[in-house]
């Protein structure tokens, strides 16, 4: 959901930006300027995170409501024929959870986010219109005097590459872009009243961009602030960064002169600023010498403060720059708990077959899993939307009732609850229950007082050491199973039911069989099916229908598990319907 990705985005992207700023004021002096407009780099990272693959960086949803506090009663049921009489297993009883719906926010936010990347797209293509405009104006340096020295400062910076010096008329101060072909451009006339002293200054501040390649870095800046355009903290940052890359740029050429000629690095500049101070217009993909006030006298009070810089300073500044890095990528556990809802398992098992059942799951999305305990098999439908965590809903019933019977809290003998006394829209809802009433009828109320009564660090325990999918109990011991924090993947749904009937995870084997004959739905040919159905109900609306059990034949026992997904008609009878016609089609059942 875009709303969820957008609120942690701009979490991340300020928290990022705060740090940094902060880290710069306070440690300003044992930094050196190059790496305190290096710490600039980190932000790359900060904002790159909320990017990340889900499934790498996995995250719960964050907008959950109590089902205590408001839920519905919703009957969902497909139009199965039933000889009269005769009690249809696949009756569904669901509770509609109601949740803040972010539909109509999330999409306002998407169409507004990608506006502002339009429109800021729109801006970078035509600063690059001007900047080729600008190229195709250049015109080639004659003077041999300024050649030759343009040479001489590429050699005294180490550099080698052929790149492209010229004059514009378009232009009023220096500047150098360009990826693949680097250009260096001079207003027209420059060197009738600048001395070859000040050339030489503005030649090797032009020349460390080039070397230290801001040119690049200019188009990642632009690639970001588009992206993040609704961030002003981040427009802020980039404000800064380009402060901070010019006075990294001034230190280096200070660097490279001796210190009498400090004051005329500082007055060239002071002294071109003043000559064109009608040079207003900024270029963001290029490097430029000019820039405002602001940044001029900071600039100036950088060069007036300038000392060499010592090797215990650059220690300091690369152990502060470590320090920022850990702290921005200390972020990731923040961003995995946050809320997102696509949330993975991964199946590791050579011994697997995907199927295309799609003729049976017609207008819906969703998946199929069948093993076989004889051949250690699995057969999937849906490869991507098997290992897909969704809420359990009623299928955790099963679970909930083994916890119940582990801790006492009910007994095979005595399973009997009391019913609550509210009035529920179902007859068979509105008396005490037992056991194999409350899971017949899928008596919600039943399950969420033996949670209560098991309570939630056992609950936790067991979901741990049977490995439930993602063991989350966030939403609320009343309603983590109802489409709240709680998710588990079909392929899970196979792997723990398994492990229940073989009981693989040391329970009591009374207590396991006790469970067994409460989801026992029929029997035919021999063959016994056992199961539970499951409808998730969100605002009234059926968004997701499970049907997970197993069939035990003569010769094999299968364990299935299917999920489906829609908008509004997605019922665990549905579920169990396209189940029947899948096994049946197999031979199964």
């Amino acid at each position: 959901m875009y709303f969820t990705h957008f609120v942690i985005s701009f979490i991340v992207s300020s928290f990022t930006v705060v740090v940094i700023t902060l880290i710069r004021k306070v440690f300003k002096r044992q930094l050196t300027a190059k790496w305190r407009y290096y710490l600039w780099f980190l932000m790359f990272l900060g904002l790159t995170l909320p990017f990340i693959p889900t499934n790498i960086l996995q995250v719960e949803n964050y907008f959950n409501v109590d089902v205590n506090q408001s839920t519905q009663i919703n009957s969902s049921s497909t139009s199965m024929k039933q000889t009269p009489g005769e009690e249809n297993w696949m009756q569904d009883f669901s509770v509609s959870v109601n949740r803040l719906d972010l539909t109509v926010l999330n999409e306002i936010l998407a169409n507004i986010w990608i506006l502002g990347i339009l429109i800021l797209s729109v801006l970078a293509i035509n600063a690059c219109l001007k900047l080729k405009k600008i190229k195709s104006s250049i015109i080639n340096i004659e003077n041999n005097d300024i050649i030759a020295l343009f040479e001489q400062c590429k050699q005294q910076l180490n550099i080698s590459n052929h790149l492209i010096i010229g004059v514009s008329p378009l232009i009023k101060t220096p500047m150098t872009f360009g990826l693949f072909k680097t250009y260096i451009v001079l207003p027209i006339r420059f060197e009738e009243w600048l001395s070859k002293e000040e050339i030489e200054y503005i030649l090797l501040h032009e020349l460390n961009h080039y070397k230290y390649k801001d040119m690049v870095w200019n188009y990642i800046v632009v690639i970001y602030q588009i992206v993040y355009w609704f961030n002003p903290l981040v427009w802020f940052a980039f404000k800064e960064m380009r402060l901070d890359r010019e006075i990294a740029c001034d230190t280096a050429v200070l660097n490279t002169l001796d210190r009498q000629n400090y004051v005329d690095y500082g007055n060239t500049i002071i002294n071109f600023v003043d000559k064109n101070a009608q040079a207003k217009e900024h270029f963001s993909l290029t490097n430029q010498l000019n820039g405002s006030k602001r940044q001029i006298k900071t600039r100036i009070e950088s060069i007036a403060s300038y000392t060499m810089e010592t090797r215990k300073l650059k220690l300091k500044s690369l152990a502060i720059f470590l320090l920022v890095g850990v702290v921005i990528t200390s972020q990731i556990p923040i961003i995995s708990v946050m809320g997102a809802e696509d949330n993975y398992h991964h199946l590791n098992n050579e011994q697997t077959v995907y199927e295309d059942l799609s003729k049976h799951f017609a207008d819906y999305e969703g998946s199929f899993v069948l093993y076989s305990m004889k051949d250690d098999t699995y057969r999937i439908y849906n490869e991507e939307k098997s290992t897909l965590r969704v809420s359990p809903n009623s299928t955790y019933k099963i679970y909930s009732a083994l916890f119940g019977l582990e801790t006492n809290v009910i007994s095979n003998n005595h399973s009997i609850l009391k019913w609550n006394g509210v009035e529920y829209p179902y007859d068979s809802w509105n008396k005490d229950q037992n056991l194999s009433t409350a899971m017949k009828n899928s008596v919600t109320w039943y399950f969420q007082q033996l949670d209560q009564s098991v309570q939630k660090d056992t609950i936790q325990a067991y979901l741990n050491e049977i490995g439930y999918g993602n063991n989350n109990l966030s939403g609320g011991l009343s309603q983590y199973w109802l489409e709240s924090s709680l998710k588990i993947s079909p392929i899970e749904q196979v792997q723990v039911l398994k492990g229940f009937y073989t009981n693989q995870y040391g329970f009591k084997d009374k207590n396991i069989q006790t469970v067994k004959n409460a989801i026992k739905l029929e029997e035919k040919d021999g063959a016994m099916l056992s199961g539970k159905t499951g409808t998730g109900s969100v605002n009234g609306k059926n968004i997701s229908g499970w049907f997970i059990g197993y069939v035990e034949t003569e010769k094999d026992t299968f364990f299935f598990a299917t999920n489906i997904q829609s908008e509004e008609k997605a019922y665990g009878s549905k579920a169990a319907e396209i189940t029947l016609a899948i096994l049946r089609e197999k031979g199964m059942y």
